[in-house]
């Protein structure tokens, strides 16, 4: 399962909005194939398994299959999985999770059990479903998963007083950051930063991991969506790197006159406070089949998020620096009442990026969403 999880990974990039699937095919400790699922309307784990087993002359009746979800039990843009594994005569069936798709939800072990086959449920499932941990939430409450990138010094400032942040972080921890947007399908950000930065909020292959590049193609990589929140209409006419190149969604309060050729003007209704409804924006997103969406973002929009109560996962990118009383705070939130009041996180990781510290954080999950590893 280890294996097939590894394999799941190589499609993380390219498979939404499919969840990333990967499949080990065993007989008496030997592998026979392995697969993994690579993007919308290409065959499944399950099958590249199969067809792999194939290629190297081996027969798989009577074998083990370990696979990372449940085999699909329905006819969609490919055959169904389960029905395969019956028909190949495997033996037993080892999976991580349960798929949440109510169109297979279960159905595709029931089917396997009807046939005879050994089923064996919930092997790593902690480290699967947290590897689809935005397609399981996407799939189950229709709005997509939220990932918050924080950049900050030792005290918790995003810039100095003149809004000076280049550069809070090394470039290790910059190349990290064109990985996580390479595995969302959308970036969100408000005016302001497009105003100060004039960001691309692209994906740079050139920076990629080798074990990102080793197996997505610059040309197979796509580009993740540009959202742009700008209630006060203040980026109307003005010529930025973000309405060019790929499509970007731009966020207003009302339609604008001048909409840039590369963009979308998206009317969102206005919260009690004047502000764009985000969960307006994230179930839009949601409807676009937009599984995994990541903020990224100056202080204000990050507090909303936060405020909001929309944020499923932190991540705090800390640079070996101290800017001082004088800095801007990276989280421009108000104070709660009490400690007990406080917004709380679980700690999933924590790594060393050179000089740099990142934390992932992960907010304990709402009742009916998917539990995620503690």
């Amino acid at each position: 399962m280890h294996r097939a999880l590894r394999l799941a990974r190589r499609g993380e990039y390219t498979c939404s909005p499919n969840p990333a699937v990967g499949c080990v095919i065993v007989r008496d400790g030997r592998v026979l194939g392995e697969g993994y699922h690579r993007r919308a309307g290409c065959p499944h784990a399950e099958i590249m398994a199969l067809e792999d087993a194939a290629s190297r002359g081996n027969e798989v009746r009577g074998a083990t299959v370990y696979v990372t979800l449940e085999p699909c039990s329905h006819q969609g843009r490919t055959p169904p999985c389960a029905a395969r594994l019956v028909e190949e005569g495997v033996a037993q069936v080892v999976v991580a999770n349960e798929d949440p798709n109510p169109q297979v939800s279960g159905r595709g072990l029931a089917m396997l059990r009807q046939a005879g086959i050994r089923v064996f449920e919930g092997v790593l499932q902690n480290k699967a479903a947290h590897l689809n941990r935005a397609f399981f939430k996407a799939i189950s409450t229709g709005l997509p998963y939220v990932t918050v990138k924080v950049a900050m010094s030792l005290d918790a400032a995003s810039s100095l007083r003149d809004g000076q942040s280049k550069w809070l972080t090394s470039p290790r921890s910059r190349r990290r950051v064109q990985r996580l947007r390479a595995s969302c399908q959308a970036v969100i950000t408000g005016s302001g930063t497009v105003l100060a930065d004039n960001p691309r909020l692209n994906v740079r292959y050139e920076e990629l991991p080798g074990t990102v590049r080793d197996f997505v193609t610059a040309q197979e990589l796509p580009q993740p969506l540009r959202v742009v929140l700008d209630g006060r209409g203040r980026l109307a006419g003005q010529d930025l790197n973000v309405f060019s190149g790929q499509p970007t969604l731009w966020c207003t309060a009302k339609a604008q006159l001048s909409v840039p050729s590369a963009a979308e003007n998206l009317c969102l209704p206005r919260t009690a406070e004047g502000a764009l409804d985000l969960r307006a924006l994230l179930g839009e997103l949601g409807r676009r089949q937009i599984r995994h969406v990541l903020v990224e973002s100056g202080p204000t929009l990050t507090a909303s998020f936060l405020s909001s109560g929309l944020v499923d996962e932190l991540l705090v990118f800390t640079g070996p620096l101290i800017l001082g009383d004088e800095s801007r705070p990276a989280f421009a939130l108000k104070a709660p009442p009490s400690l007990d009041k406080a917004q709380h996180f679980s700690l999933y990781r924590a790594k060393k990026l050179g000089d740099d510290v990142l934390l992932q954080y992960l907010v304990p999950p709402l009742q009916g969403e998917t539990c995620l590893p503690a």
